[in-house]
């Protein structure tokens, strides 16, 4: 770790979130209005991930998707995940405001502004020593891998591309990344999700593995 990365960065982030935090917080109250009247559930969302060194923590979002006691066809069958996605949930992913409320992530140092996405935790079980090396940064709202190609790459591709990121990161290099992340935002073609492989791909229950119920991991590993 560099001077940056182990003391500006951190110091730069706490600054930037609460100033973005102060300027969005009108669109925040909109936000979560829309997201009462539009679907039964909480505003936000929760859910564990794994950030720097590994450690977990609760990344936070605005609730894009249905409740589980919401998500069943008529015929009783349950909602395919993606068919759960609110009307509201549609757009607020489209743009990326739900990202938003992870500024309170950056705020209390979980996550940066820029830097590798948070990966869920049976996902990490599959990483190699070498895809390890992802977790020696915090993770971040938006990241090299999130304007090279986002969900057009696969998992070993944006893996490959933060490392590189984390094996040379620099101030310069984060400013470009941001700069970048605007166009990349809205262009629905580079956000569209593809498939799932061999690292993302659920391990058996999709609900357990995305932190729906009581989490099966043993985090003492």
């Amino acid at each position: 770790m560099n001077f940056y990365d182990k003391f500006f960065k951190r110091l730069l982030g706490f600054v930037l979130s609460i100033f973005g935090l102060l300027i969005i917080s009108p669109l925040f109250v909109v936000v979560a209005i829309v997201i009462k009247v539009d679907s039964r559930g909480k505003i936000f969302f929760t859910q564990e991930r794994v950030g720097v060194r590994g450690e977990i923590f609760k990344i936070v979002k605005f609730r894009t998707m249905r409740r589980f006691e919401d998500s069943f066809n008529r015929d009783g069958s349950q909602m395919e995940n993606y068919s759960r996605v609110t009307k509201i949930g549609k757009l607020l992913r489209k743009t990326s405001i739900d990202e938003l409320p992870q500024l309170f992530n950056i705020l209390v140092g979980h996550m940066s502004l820029v830097g590798p996405r948070p990966a869920l935790p049976y996902q990490v079980e599959r990483y190699s020593e070498y895809q390890r090396r992802r977790l020696l940064v915090r993770p971040g709202i938006t990241g090299l891998a999130q304007v090279s190609g986002r969900n057009s790459l696969s998992w070993e591709e944006k893996i490959e591309l933060d490392i590189r990121y984390v094996n040379k990161v620099g101030l310069l290099k984060d400013i470009l990344i941001i700069i970048k992340t605007f166009p990349v935002v809205f262009k629905a073609d580079k956000q569209d999700f593809v498939q799932h492989d061999a690292i993302s791909a659920h391990k058996a229950d999709v609900l357990s593995d995305v932190g729906m119920v009581d989490n099966k991991y043993d985090r003492s590993n």
